[in-house]
């Protein structure tokens, strides 16, 4: 997964295996941590909408994911606040 922040978005690539395992029910969670705080966001196929505590942001896909999963879709889109474009990146096919 390779997240990307700007001042009003979050744009988040996953490639052919992590959309597999958000098929799959699993939560996807990258982070970086660093002494008194750090940050986390994490793509849930359980829940719905865009919700941020702290430094961690939960992205719910349930809805989304059927579009998502589409050959035919290059992505999907929660508006939040913050909006955050969710985008499939297949390189060559994993083994």
């Amino acid at each position: 997964m390779k997240v990307r922040f700007t001042r009003r978005d979050v744009r988040v690539r996953i490639d052919d295996l992590e959309l597999a395992a958000l098929e799959r029910g699993e939560v996807l969670t990258l982070g970086t941590l660093w002494e008194g705080g750090g940050w986390t966001l994490s793509l849930d196929p359980a829940s719905d909408g865009v919700r941020g505590v702290g430094g961690h942001l939960n992205v719910g896909l349930q809805g989304l994911l059927p579009d998502l999963t589409e050959p035919a879709r290059e992505g999907v889109t929660l508006q939040g606040p913050p909006r955050v474009d969710v985008e499939k990146d297949f390189g060559p096919p994993h083994a």
